[in-house]
């Protein structure tokens, strides 16, 4: 079968997303599917497959089950569940009797709960037996009383399982497009989480360009996403691309950490055709196996990353170990899939590719104005005359907040680039992670792109200092590789290593070694908490 998108710039000029006036993802895509494999699950030791009408049974009985409960239509529903079937299958019924679903990972604390519960109306949370007493705890604490949803298990919760076997299916209706359908709560990098609100259109329908055309997903794949199942990215790859494309999704649960070897080692033993991962994931396989390794995968034919930019030479050692390119792609909670590299177009390792058809992105000066080629400014997608199905409606209860993301006929990302005459973008920085050193402006990627080229690093964050005559300064934060050790030495020598790889005033005046970085619950690199410290913030 050939590729979805053959011809880029063809695509690019024709394509459009038709919107209906009522949508529902569960009986306008979902169910169509028959009984096409939809869920290859397996914990390494036993294996489940459901076909889509397998889960579409499921689902529909679920959906009763929720009636029955007391969860109706506009219902906001915290589904705070790991990578078990049941996490499918919940989700599946709650867009069925368009409830709202609100994605939670199970990595969340009870406090972070206490603020989920506080931050809007929540009518009731579905978890497992495992996270129980965290939703116990949170909703003590918030003194709020939502319905409390076990999978399994205890008498003094309502067991989804139980009600759901004696329910009578409901196979739900269609809702307007612009009614709402998800909220994500984003992970909260540069301050608390705000409230992202998606309708029946922006996620459940425009997802169907990231399916198609970046992960270049065909009915006979089976496609594994790395993500937890309460990020955005598992509505990207694990739910509303590969299902839209009549794709199967492959989940492995374990509880353990992510560990390189043995992710390299599913990807040989089972029939997975298309992976995507966040650029951690890849830096680890790459710096943390033997690096004469050659890798083999039989089934494996396409390799996207999102999440961070994923630096060129993570890409290039990627390409000699395994024969494949990995295809970085770009967007947000608050977005599809916006800019990509696409298998038919020549790949720029390390470029953040070109807009994805359906979006018009540019890079906008100060004064909403397109920069020329070369210029580093805002990212920005057009907004009028016609708003992209895929952009979200906007943050609940912080209207501020939306307003600040509209400047004229864009919306603003947040993150700057710049765009070589090709028309790819290129990656800098989010706007307040942007270091401003004697009137120079140095965006941190580049230099963690060129550390990681340096065989003692595995990872590094890159982040302004205070200094009494530059103002700030380059320090990098660096997490060193098995076999080596901090020293003065390996500080001269890095320092050096980067003047060698670009102009000599980016150069990290002051390195710092750490056993490891700070993250968000996502695996975000929390560069700003590292520059507050430095701050004395």
């Amino acid at each position: 079968m050939p590729p979805n998108m053959t011809d880029y710039y063809t695509e690019y000029r024709k394509f459009s997303l038709p919107v209906p006036e009522k949508f529902s993802f569960p009986l306008d895509v979902f169910d169509k599917w028959g009984e096409r494999l939809a869920l290859f699950w397996t914990d390494g030791n036993t294996e489940q497959k459901f076909s889509f009408n397998d889960l579409r049974i499921l689902s529909s009985k679920g959906a009763g089950a929720l009636l029955n409960i007391g969860i109706k239509k506009g219902d906001k529903v915290i589904v705070m569940l790991p990578n078990i079937p049941e996490w499918w299958e919940t989700m599946l019924a709650l867009m069925r009797i368009n409830a709202i679903p609100i994605p939670a990972t199970t990595l969340l604390t009870s406090k972070d709960i206490e603020y989920r519960l506080k931050a809007t109306d929540i009518k009731a949370i579905i978890t497992s037996e495992e996270d129980a007493f965290k939703i116990e705890e949170a909703v003590k604490s918030s003194s709020t009383n939502p319905l409390l949803i076990l999978t399994s298990g205890r008498q003094d919760w309502f067991n989804y399982i139980a009600e759901r076997n004696a329910a009578k299916a409901i196979g739900g209706e269609r809702a307007f497009s612009h009614e709402p359908a998800l909220i994500y709560f984003t992970s909260g990098t540069t301050g608390p989480p705000k409230m992202v609100l998606h309708t029946q259109a922006s996620y459940p329908l425009a997802h169907m360009i990231t399916g198609k055309f970046w992960l270049d997903l065909r009915p006979e794949d089976i496609h594994w996403n790395l993500s937890d199942t309460g990020w955005a990215k598992a509505a990207w790859s694990s739910f509303f691309g590969p299902w839209h494309a009549g794709a199967a999704i492959f989940s492995f649960y374990k509880k353990s950490k992510f560990d390189p070897s043995s992710t390299i080692e599913i990807m040989q033993k089972y029939p997975i055709t298309t992976f995507c991962g966040p650029p951690t994931a890849y830096r680890m396989m790459v710096k943390e196996t033997p690096a004469t390794e050659k890798l083999s995968f039989h089934s494996m034919r396409h390799f996207v990353a999102a999440g961070e930019p994923l630096n060129k030479e993570i890409i290039e050692t990627w390409k000699e170990r395994t024969g494949h390119y990995i295809y970085d792609g770009y967007g947000q909670t608050e977005t599809v899939n916006v800019l990509a590299n696409f298998r038919c177009l020549p790949l720029k390792p390390g470029s953040m590719g070109v807009p994805v058809p359906g979006f018009i992105v540019d890079i906008i000066d100060d004064k909403g104005n397109p920069a020329p080629s070369g210029t580093e400014g805002d990212i920005a997608i057009k907004i009028k005359p016609q708003r992209p199905a895929g952009l979200f409606h906007g943050y609940i209860g912080n209207p501020e907040a939306t307003e600040k993301t509209i400047k004229d006929n864009w919306y603003l990302t947040g993150d700057r680039a710049y765009k070589d005459d090709d028309g790819y973008f290129w990656f800098v920085g989010r706007n307040d992670d942007i270091i401003l050193t004697s009137g120079y402006r140095i965006g941190p990627f580049e230099i963690e792109s060129i550390l990681i080229e340096h065989p003692a690093v595995k990872e590094s964050a890159v982040v302004a200092s205070p200094d009494e005559i530059r103002g700030e300064v380059v320090k990098a934060f660096v997490v060193l590789t098995k076999g080596h050790i901090p020293s003065d030495a390996l500080i001269k020598e890095l320092q050096e290593f980067v003047k060698k790889h670009t102009a000599p005033y980016k150069y990290p005046r002051r390195i710092e070694f750490v056993d490891e970085l700070p993250k968000t619950i996502s695996g975000k690199i929390k560069r700003k908490e590292l520059k507050m410290k430095e701050f004395g913030k």
